[in-house]
């Protein structure tokens, strides 16, 4: 019986072999259409040699492509307010910059009604979603200044062979951003005008944190593997990378304008831009993360190494190296860090977070007014 078994097992098995080569025979005149998949990338790896030169030509290109989309919906010019400024003295920029269609006004568009401005494809375009600066791909994609400053405290390279940041630099956030702590309101700035790292937080917050706190640093510090940034063949950086930190984008707490894509939607041409927000005044928000309704700050920080790593897919994850944390001890002590990330301090305003009608100037309480009453 059991030799009579194999048997039928072999003849079985030597068929679906004559089958399959006479399906591949037959099928080696037509051309292959691509079928659209839920997964990012197929089972077959490209050399990486090949994929390094590959990408790395078609760098140009895609770098002009983006720029032309984004001079073409904004004004891009560097024009900072004389007043306005950020923590460290970098101004903020002024001025309207979505870019109208010639001949247009702002005055006419407000006197027309939405269906009008549809009909007649007078919408402008920089209100539109901004596209990845790389969209066919996605990824994490970091400002020049960010990539230098962590490349010189800690060796990693950020720089990808296949796309670099799009915004101009006096568009971004100031760089390093201050720190402050709703613990400590008495010591203000606690980076010391540094970006913090793993070389340096011990040194910066050792004393100034309880030891859950500062375990909970060390971990948003510690760098992952990541869907561009790893150690396998399929990577976006020229050496192999031991991967990002969670403040790589979330730098100091705050924000470097990293860029991304939400990993909630498919097909890859679909998919949102997301440019990273800062922590800052997470313990009194109630809903994080992109389309995602996450209840807690825990929520977001263990999904954010689950899915928005790689991209939500999982067999990709595990390829790459997924780092799972765990949700009692790691999570919860990141979360403790994360929750104590104040706002700068504003004089200017009252116990009720408005504005101080005998501190503020016209142009702010007329921006207050359009904030809370029109612009909802």
């Amino acid at each position: 019986m059991v030799s009579q078994y194999r048997k039928s097992i072999s003849i079985a098995a030597a068929g679906l072999v004559v089958a399959v080569l006479s399906l591949t025979a037959q099928d080696s005149g037509t051309p292959r259409v691509p079928v659209k998949s839920s997964y990012q990338f197929p089972v077959a790896e490209e050399d990486f040699q090949a994929l390094f030169k590959r990408t790395s030509a078609d760098k140009p290109d895609v770098r002009t492509r983006q720029m032309s989309l984004l001079n073409e919906r904004y004004d891009l010019g560097d024009r900072p307010d004389p007043n306005a400024k950020m923590s460290r003295g970098k101004p903020v920029q002024s001025g309207v910059r979505v870019k109208l269609p010639a001949g247009v006004s702002w005055e006419q568009l407000s006197g027309m009604s939405p269906e009008d401005i549809r009909v007649k494809g007078l919408f402008p375009a920089g209100f539109l979603p901004l596209p990845h600066p790389k969209n066919v791909e996605g990824g994490m994609v970091f400002p020049k200044f960010a990539i230098d400053e962590v490349k010189k405290q800690t060796g990693r390279d950020l720089q990808r062979f296949d796309v670099d940041f799009d915004i101009p630099d006096h568009l971004l956030p100031e760089f390093p951003a201050a720190i402050y702590l709703t613990t400590r309101p008495d010591l203000g700035d606690v980076s010391q005008g540094q970006v913090v790292t793993s070389s340096n937080y011990y040194r910066l917050f050792n004393g100034i944190l309880n030891p859950k706190q500062l375990e909970g640093l060390r971990l948003l510090v510690t760098p992952f593997a990541q869907q561009q940034f790893n150690e396998t063949a399929d990577r976006r950086t020229e050496l192999a990378s031991l991967g990002v930190s969670c403040f790589d984008c979330h730098q100091n707490g705050s924000t470097n304008a990293a860029t991304h894509q939400a990993g909630d939607v498919r097909p890859q041409e679909v998919r949102h831009r997301i440019d990273t927000p800062t922590l800052r005044g997470v313990n009194i928000q109630r809903l994080f993360g992109s389309q995602r309704a996450l209840k807690t700050v825990e929520d977001f920080t263990e999904f954010e190494q689950r899915a928005a790593y790689f991209d939500g897919d999982p067999v990709i994850a595990t390829k790459k190296g997924v780092n799972i944390l765990d949700r009692g001890s790691q999570v919860h002590d990141m979360a403790e860090f994360q929750e104590i990330l104040d706002f700068p301090p504003e004089p200017k305003l009252n116990v009720f977070g408005k504005l101080d009608p005998s501190r503020a100037r016209p142009e702010e309480l007329h921006g207050q007014e359009v904030f809370f009453g029109k612009g909802q």
